[in-house]
């Protein structure tokens, strides 16, 4: 694949991500611990009916300025005593809920820094998993792990506790720039740490790279990447750098850096979409990349892709997502519940309920078409009307009508070759995927493109 930086300044416009339909900004505080259990009970009859796990470890050793996770600098050794204890009390409480003859087909930890806690809390909480539930053979067992607290004992470590996939966050490979987010450089030679992952038997090994970092430039960026493909990680993935001090305090120290300019971020993200893709890499989605033997290469090709809150996936590994730990967020077939996102809250309520939900957001049967038809663009680039439409017990009619798709929305992408529309289906093409946020948003009947509450596609 061979793009120019004209096609994303055109199409560089407000648009929602959507890693989740309705986003995040739609979830409700009414919706309570009661209403969780109820759509938990629910989800045993629903599909996907794989279990997908996610554990969140909001603590981190050090705090990276460019960070927008929900993450917590350590306070003490037993405060995080007390996080992982209730933490397994409410695995224990919601398990309970969950039909037992289901499988999990996916385990996700991610933080905050979850390898820098200790491997022994890592291991309670994965043996608690195995007691109360089935573990398919086929299971994806991940990990995002910080290469400043990881040595190859901890990589044996994960290994005997059963992690088959590991995702390293590189972010960048010059000290300057490191130094400047605040953030650790890794504690052994990278190339070092990928060999003996793969030694040790761990697949879809994925390497992130961030663009648009304080003190990087187009150079320095383009030298990041030809050191990934010297790598060769399994999976790669760039993300654009989001400046938000109003949101993100601990960014506004950044400020006293010289930043990329929007322009040469664009030179960022298409030299990473041409280098890799002309390096054996495929380009899954806008801007994460895999071999062509990964799985999510394959996965594309056969329209089998899916995607969550923990990224891409397939749509055999895809189960309804339980997630457990501060903010995490679960993402049931009928609805999305989110956790309290203060760790003392969130103790606090384990504590008295065994349960943290904050809010949340039921799904209407409209909103499953729409979650549905949204996904399937984002991750497979294709919908036939009839077929979605008989997955969600209605007429094509009643598809177009509620989600309100109408090819004029789309006019200038179809114009412009990137989607073929016809009276049965839409077909996004190869360069299309790389501004597939503006064709889902033709899907979308509360988006507006006068609204200016989103991120751009860049």
């Amino acid at each position: 694949m061979k793009i120019s930086e004209n096609l994303f300044q055109k199409y560089n416009v407000p648009v929602p991500r959507y890693t989740s339909y309705p986003p995040a900004t739609a979830f409700q505080t009414g919706f309570t611990g009661v209403d969780f259990i109820e759509q938990t009970k629910r989800s045993n009859s629903a599909t996907p009916e794989n279990i997908s796990i996610y554990i969140h470890i909001p603590f981190c050793p050090q705090r990276c300025h460019f960070c927008g996770c929900n993450t917590a600098i350590y306070q003490s050794e037993e405060k995080i005593y007390r996080y992982i204890q209730r933490l397994k009390k409410e695995i224990e409480y919601i398990a309970q809920f969950i039909d037992k003859k289901r499988l999990i087909t996916q385990i996700s930890w991610g933080g905050g820094t979850p390898n820098s806690i200790k491997m022994s809390y890592i291991k309670e909480i994965m043996d608690l998993l195995r007691s109360l539930f089935l573990l398919a053979d086929f299971a994806e067992i991940a990990m995002e792990c910080s290469p400043a607290y990881l040595d190859l004992k901890d990589i044996d470590s994960l290994a005997e506790i059963g992690f088959n996939r590991i995702s390293l966050g590189i972010q960048d490979f010059h000290t300057e720039v490191l130094d400047a987010i605040n953030r650790k450089s890794p504690r052994i030679d990278v190339n070092e740490t990928l060999a003996y992952m793969k030694k040790k038997g761990f697949r879809g090994l994925n390497i992130d790279l961030v663009y648009g970092l304080p003190l990087q430039t187009i150079e320095s960026f383009k030298e990041n990447i030809q050191r990934v493909i010297e790598l060769q990680p399994d999976r790669i993935a760039t993300f654009s750098y989001a400046h938000v001090p109003w949101v993100n305090p601990a960014q506004k120290v950044l400020e006293k850096y010289a930043f990329p300019e929007s322009d040469e971020k664009l030179s960022m993200l298409v030299y990473a979409i041409n280098q890799l893709s002309a390096n054996g890499y495929e380009v899954i989605g806008m801007d994460h990349f895999a071999r062509k033997d990964d799985e999510l290469s394959i996965a594309k090709y056969d329209k089998n892709l899916h995607r969550n809150f923990q990224g891409y996936n397939t749509k055999k590994t895809t189960g309804q997502v339980y997630a457990f730990g501060a903010s995490g967020i679960s993402q049931l077939n009928g609805c999305y519940a989110q956790n309290i996102k203060s760790i003392d809250k969130y103790i606090e309520a384990v504590d008295t309920n065994s349960i943290a939900i904050e809010r949340g957001y039921i799904m209407s049967k409209n909103d499953m078409l729409i979650r549905d038809t949204i996904n399937e663009i984002m991750c497979n680039g294709y919908i036939d009307f009839a077929e979605i439409a008989s997955k969600n017990s209605c007429s094509v009619q009643q598809f177009l009508e509620i989600t309100g798709f109408n090819s004029f929305k789309i006019a200038e992408l179809i114009n412009d070759g990137l989607v073929e529309v016809s009276e049965t289906s839409v077909q996004v093409k190869e360069t299309g995927m790389l501004v597939v946020r503006n064709i889902a948003a033709a899907f979308d009947p509360k988006y507006s493109p006068t609204q200016n509450k989103f991120s751009t596609t860049i």
